[in-house]
């Protein structure tokens, strides 16, 4: 039996597991003030947050409620705008209505809940982060600029919060009412003999895709849900050798201290994956078996040579992500198989790392080309590399002859320019919506050479490039 706190009530869904979180509150629980709009998980109009327990810590998040199964809700918070109502307006609600960031108000729910889980995350109280938690809601009245102000507001007022998660001060400043400071405690009551087996159950992940493509099967379907796996979530380093559970989520590994060491740009390079409420929600398992040719994190991950745990009953076995992927949409994966763990080798001191995207909006959209690659080096020389690229091919492509090419060449001009022409027989785009053919080869041509102009902007130039190109 799916159980869990709505609000400040404990409710046992009598419904379909795979029922969304939205059309519970709204047509079940008759909670009007979370809308409905794209069900898409990209307008943010239905936003709710969702309190965990992680590690004995009670965290909230942002998640878009269209997109949410009740079974990804099993013995968490679910907060609609109702449960953070008062008597008079929180702190946020207010600085929306006097900046002006109000106006027909469909949108408004979405962004009141985005910021109120920016005032009760850890993020740095500054006007940059609170932004960034608004990057999934959007609105058609304001032009935003008074929602940033706003915002900017917000991260004032959270500049007096404490560094641990304080819900005394929370609800001391007005931003929640009393009942959150014993959600914790309440939670931790919840029986653990209700932890639900996968058996013949559909396997779904944060079902950020499943529920885009198939909303009305996915509400009548039997789930498992890998999310409510704490073992499928964790991320770790054995024997040089770093270790993701299929279940972690995009914001596990973005936030996860032993990745942002590995790759000191990870934070900016997340920053293209999707918006904050989808990063909540979107598992890495799930962005692999989704088999998109565009996969954010399946061309990181592919840069990395990363290799794939299966799993069925109590076999297991093993398969390169590069050989994951036979044609579009068909995986190396059996019945009734499922991807347990992703694992790489942890990058040397001489490895250099690099995501690039481009697409027609910064948050929430899908890449018309993505790249990333590994470069290990030894002064000048490349020892060796992998490179990665979606957009170009029924499949996501691990580009290995161009790798090949480059392992003992010198970084230069010259080199890259001729990488340059090689990585082009290596792939095979269609035009379609996001661009034509031509357009996604010059993409690749361009993403290529800014790994090189980021990762080594003393041996590399744009005029050195075009001398190159032109020679």
């Amino acid at each position: 039996m799916v159980q869990f706190i709505l609000n400040n009530q404990e409710v046992q869904p009598k419904l379909a597991v795979g029922t969304t979180i939205l059309d519970f509150i709204r047509y079940h629980k008759h909670l009007k003030g979370t809308k409905i709009g794209c069900r898409e998980g990209d307008c943010g109009a239905c936003t709710v947050l969702v309190g965990e327990l992680i590690e004995g810590d009670l965290r909230y998040q942002s998640m878009t409620s269209c997109l949410m199964p009740l079974e990804n809700a099993h013995g968490k918070h679910i907060v609609s705008v109702e449960g953070i109502n008062q008597n008079t307006l929180s702190p946020i609600q207010q600085a929306i209505v006097e900046e002006g960031g109000t106006q027909c108000g469909f949108c408004t729910i979405g962004f009141v809940m985005s910021l109120t889980g920016f005032a009760m995350n850890s993020e740095t109280a500054n006007s940059e982060n609170a932004i960034a938690a608004i990057d999934g809601n959007i609105c058609r009245c304001t032009g935003y600029k008074s929602l940033e102000r706003a915002a900017a507001r917000i991260s004032e007022m959270k500049k007096g919060k404490p560094e641990a998660a304080d819900f005394n001060w929370l609800v001391q400043e007005g931003f929640l009412p009393a009942y959150f400071k014993d959600i914790k405690a309440r939670l931790e009551a919840f029986s653990a003999k209700d932890k639900i087996t996968i058996g013949t159950k559909k396997i779904v992940g944060g079902g950020t895709d499943l529920y885009v493509q198939r909303p009305e099967e996915m509400a009548k379907t039997e789930l498992h849900s890998f999310l409510n796996d704490a073992g499928l979530r964790t991320i770790n380093e054995q024997n040089g050798h770093v270790y993701i559970g299929a279940a972690a989520t995009a914001e596990d590994i973005r936030s996860n201290p032993l990745m942002q060491k590995i790759f000191p740009n990870l934070r900016e390079h997340m920053k293209l994956v999707s918006s904050t409420p989808i990063r909540n929600m979107a598992t890495i398992g799930g962005n692999f078996v989704n088999a998109s040719p565009i996969g954010d994190m399946t061309i990181f991950f592919l840069a990395l040579d990363a290799t794939l745990l299966l799993t069925k009953d109590d076999n297991s076995r093993i398969v390169k992500l590069r050989h994951f992927y036979k044609a579009y949409k068909q995986l190396d994966l059996e019945a009734d198989e499922h991807v347990e763990q992703l694992y790489f080798k942890t990058p040397p001191a001489n490895a250099l790392f690099n995501f690039e995207k481009v697409c027609k909006r910064t948050h929430l959209d899908i890449a018309s080309v993505n790249s990333a690659c590994l470069i290990f080096t030894k002064g000048d020389i490349i020892t060796g590399a992998h490179l990665s690229a979606g957009g170009l091919a029924a499949t996501p492509k691990y580009l290995a002859q161009t790798a090949l090419f480059l392992a003992g060449k010198q970084i230069n001009a010259e080199v890259l320019f001729a990488a340059s022409q090689l990585i082009q027989t290596e792939v095979s785009p269609i035009s379609d919506a996001r661009g034509s053919a031509e357009y996604k080869r010059l993409l690749l041509r361009q993403l290529f050479y800014a790994h090189f102009l980021k990762l080594f902007p003393g041996k590399v130039s744009l005029a050195s490039l075009t001398q190159a190109k032109n020679s």
